[in-house]
């Protein structure tokens, strides 16, 4: 075992990660798609339910279909690009904070490495080590103050390194999927069906789809099917359920 580890390179390692751990443009942004999925769908829901829930017995009356179209159409991009452009930012400043906490940990190594070293043995005995091994360890990553600097981010101010995420892709991510998703409410009102009132219709397709991101989510996750799919039905069923309730309030 001990000859095996010792022959064990780098190229082994990238092609442990590459065949065991790759990850899906999916599975990477899973985070952004399952959020702006979810989002756009309840978000263009809400826009028809409104119409809908405003008019009397749910008929849309004089606005017609153009009207619900337009809307849906205009709050869909709108808020898909707010969103967006939101967590864009919102990744950019975090990553400009871990930067100014970065610089100062810096400092206080080169400046009291003695009192890092103290913090740093602390750290790791709360973890589970030993007082020995605690400065075991803590005189090896003082040799590396880079790595150093990292355990200290990660463990004594508890923040994760945010340089791991791309605000461009993650940005593009949240519009793409908040379009989508949203876009498929709205399909009812794109085309005349010869059956079906369009609000039972957009309901229908509200409902697939949640179930679809719900799937989306099972597939990357690998997690429950029925935790995947019925989080994702409740949240979103229970939001469109509230959008369509506070639309009854306002009838035409």
């Amino acid at each position: 075992m001990l000859q095996y580890i010792m022959r064990y390179t780098r190229q082994d390692l990238e092609k442990h990660i590459k065949e065991e751990h790759r990850q899906s443009p999916f599975g990477t942004y899973l985070r952004e798609i399952v959020y702006g999925g979810n989002d756009g769908i309840v978000t263009t829901f809400a826009v028809v339910a409104g119409f809908a829930g405003a008019s009397a017995g749910g008929q849309i009356g004089g606005l017609g279909f153009a009207a619900v179209l337009l809307f849906g159409l205009a709050n869909l991009f709108a808020d898909g690009a707010s969103m967006s452009l939101g967590n864009f930012l919102s990744i950019r400043s975090e990553q400009d904070r871990y930067r100014k906490e970065e610089r100062k940990e810096k400092r206080e190594v080169d400046a009291n490495p003695h009192i890092e070293k103290a913090e740093s043995q602390e750290i790791l005995k709360q973890k589970g080590f030993s007082k020995e091994q605690a400065a075991q360890l803590v005189d090896i990553y003082s040799t590396n103050k880079p790595f150093w600097i990292d355990f200290m981010m990660k463990y004594e101010l508890e923040m994760a390194n945010p340089f791991d995420e791309s605000p461009v892709f993650s940005a593009i991510a949240t519009f793409l999927s908040f379009v989508i998703f949203g876009a498929i409410p709205l399909i009812p009102y794109m085309y005349v069906f010869p059956f079906g009132h369009p609000f039972t219709l957009a309901i229908i397709a509200t409902g697939c789809a949640l179930l679809l991101l719900g799937l989306l989510r099972f597939k990357v996750t690998q997690e429950s099917i029925i935790k995947s799919v019925g989080e994702i039905l409740f949240v979103g069923g229970l939001s469109a359920s509230v959008a369509y309730f506070v639309g009854t309030f306002f009838q035409i």
